[in-house]
């Protein structure tokens, strides 16, 4: 499933413009351990977090992620979001809690194989 077909279908929002959203995305990953991203999501898996810090960047550009969705309406500062841009990392938001981005995500039919 196209990244740009998840935004459009679950009506998220972009904070990144000008990213490519044609990615494939492979399945996802709920977590707000970095650590745990590390040991567990997969190169083209979609990121389910609240976290909002300049880290998150390095996790997503390490592991090849397709794109970060934070949730509960989070917003990143200044450089944070334009260390997303400049990785390549699309950062979309979700007014939703966790477990119901997630549910929706899985109803797509996204899994973490």
């Amino acid at each position: 499933m196209k990244l740009k077909d998840i935004i459009d279908t679950l009506e998220l929002q972009v904070m990144t413009p000008g990213l490519n959203l044609d990615t494939e995305v492979t399945g996802g990953y709920a977590s707000d351990l970095l650590s745990d991203v590390i040991g567990h999501a997969k190169e083209g898996f979609v990121w389910i977090t609240f976290q909002v810090h300049l880290n998150i960047i390095a996790v997503a550009s390490l592991k090849g992620l397709a794109a970060i969705i934070l949730v509960n309406s989070r917003a990143l500062d200044e450089a944070t979001l334009k260390r997303a841009i400049a990785e390549g990392i699309p950062i979309i938001t979700s007014p939703l809690p966790a477990f119901e981005v997630v549910g929706r995500l899985y109803t797509l039919g996204l899994r973490c194989p």
